[in-house]
């Protein structure tokens, strides 16, 4: 028998789906000049966790999103869309990357949105 919380839930299928990140709490007592390089960090972080595949690789629009109201003041939430990936590199350690992109906002605004699993012939 499996030990508790293994087997189950395997992370192991290509999956995307969009979450909203609040960054204005994992940012909380940060000093003003690494607000920005730490909000990219904190994303990075949860894609990890969501994906459960250490490597993840931030679309350059995301970053220009996150850097776009200078070091200092950082979107406080942020709506993104993260892929897990098979990795076709030949010497690739993961079999598995997540790339994580900026999704447009909807009018109405981000409160209220929760995780949605999207559908790849959709995208």
């Amino acid at each position: 028998m499996a030990e508790k919380g293994r087997g189950k839930g395997r992370k192991e299928e290509v999956v995307t789906r969009e979450y909203t990140i609040n960054l204005h709490k994992r940012l909380h007592g940060c000093t003003f000049k690494k607000k920005a390089p730490n909000a990219i960090k904190e994303i990075r972080k949860f894609a990890q966790k969501a994906m459960g595949t250490p490597d993840v690789r931030v679309d350059v629009k995301l970053n220009k999103h996150i850097w776009s109201r200078g070091i200092r003041s950082v979107p406080r939430r942020v709506r993104v869309r993260i892929a897990r990936k098979r990795n076709d590199d030949e010497d690739a350690k993961e079999e598995f990357y997540s790339l994580v992109a900026v999704t447009e906002v909807p009018p109405e605004g981000l409160s209220g949105l929760g995780t949605k699993v999207i559908d790849e012939e959709e995208s």
